[in-house]
């Protein structure tokens, strides 16, 4: 996929860019395989918002996309690739040898007319899921079950990838995350072959802000413009850049400082994410 301009006949075209979505199915999804979505505005069940910023949005529809691949050594051929409301990546429904129809996350390379097919002992090419015992050191893989059989529940937004390090003696395999972090999974868990699609997501320009609102994202309140009452950041004479190093309302501290718990320390993280600056 590759980058698209407008001409600039209004200020919001002038520096709007967009994926082009040419290649992509141009229909609705497959109606067996989607269902109505309720979106919590960000509320608990209790009616509270627990997490601020959203709301609003076009209506959607939610895609079922099988994450466990549980159809194994059965052939499926790539009918379309669609474009996916609720996910940054592209989905890709396929139809088994059984006429069964499926949704999965489509690799960046995969096309109308592929094959993919999950197993044990299948080859090494985009879209095909197997257990990371049985895939090559080097090879760069997405959607990776924390537990075997349970589903792959890591590296699954647009562009992302994860590379296989190594493995051990003791029944693990050393994953490099897109994060940085190297961790551990189990050689039982199955992961699929391949950067996953839509890599250009990255460098979209919403260009305006009523597109995020069609989004569901709500305008956010900088801090230094509320009152000490309301956020860290907030108060002072006149203008003022906040006084101390970034946080949250909740004073975490934020621009990259690591927030996970050390009481939820988890003995197969190897080396964590590095410190971003």
């Amino acid at each position: 996929m590759s980058l698209k301009k407008y001409k600039p006949t209004t200020p919001s075209l002038r520096s709007l860019v967009q994926v082009d979505k040419s290649g992509l199915w141009k229909g609705s999804p497959m109606k067996t395989l989607t269902c109505g979505l309720t979106e919590s505005g960000g509320r608990n069940n209790n009616g509270r918002i627990t997490v601020y910023h959203r709301g609003g949005g076009h209506k959607k529809k939610y895609r079922f996309v099988d994450y466990k691949r549980v159809k194994n050594n059965m052939v499926a051929e790539v009918l379309r690739i669609e474009y996916d409301p609720n996910r940054t990546a592209f989905i890709a429904l396929i139809q088994y040898e059984d006429k069964t129809l499926s949704y999965i996350l489509a690799p960046s390379k995969l096309s109308v007319g592929d094959k993919v097919v999950a197993g044990s002992d299948v080859d090494i090419s985009f879209g095909n899921t197997l257990p990371l015992k049985n895939i090559p050191t080097g090879t760069m893989i997405h959607n990776i079950e924390y537990i075997p059989g349970k589903g792959g529940q890591v590296v699954r937004s647009a562009g992302s990838f994860a590379q296989l390090i190594s493995r051990d003696d003791n029944g693990y395999c050393l994953i490099r995350l897109p994060s940085g972090e190297d961790r551990l999974f189990p050689e039982n868990s199955h992961a699929s072959i391949g950067i996953l699609s839509n890599i250009d997501h990255k460098n979209i320009v919403i260009g305006k802000a009523g597109r995020s609102r069609w989004l569901g994202r709500k305008p956010v309140v900088r801090g230094v413009a509320m009152n000490p009452v309301d956020h860290p950041h907030g108060g002072g004479q006149g203008k003022t850049s906040g006084g101390r190093p970034s946080v949250t309302p909740w004073s975490w501290p934020t621009k990259g400082q690591p927030t996970r718990s050390k009481r939820k320390h988890n003995a197969l993280i190897v080396q964590r994410a590095k410190k971003r600056i």
